[in-house]
């Protein structure tokens, strides 16, 4: 069984990297519509640039609120609250938090 507060640092290394290709990405589709000459909303062979600028931003929204969860979460583990339910004060079980190291609820609570 990995420790869930490990999971949770080695989550947010893998959010703030794909956060960076994510910014990479949106320069590059700037740049593109920057350019006069670029036509793509008459290719019917691709995605338009406008459709490839709004799924990166909607990546960048998914990550953003992932990533908060996450430090939150660690910031549980500080506190010395992490593992506690934010509803019952009760444990959440080991399991759930295995399953879901973001958690803040046990299952009765979440349910």
């Amino acid at each position: 069984m990995i420790d869930p507060v490990d999971r949770l640092r080695a989550r947010a290394a893998e959010l703030d990297a794909l956060w960076a290709r994510l910014d990479a990405d949106e320069a590059s589709v700037l740049s593109d519509r920057a350019d006069a000459t670029a036509d793509d909303e008459h290719d019917p062979e691709g995605s338009t640039l406008s459709g490839e600028w709004q799924r990166i931003d909607a990546l960048r929204r998914s990550v953003l609120d992932e990533r908060a969860e996450v430090a939150a979460a660690l910031a549980r583990v500080e506190a010395g609250t992490y593992g506690t339910c934010v509803v019952c004060g009760n444990a959440i079980a080991p399991g759930r938090l295995e399953a879901r190291p973001m958690a803040t609820t046990c299952i009765d609570c979440a349910a």
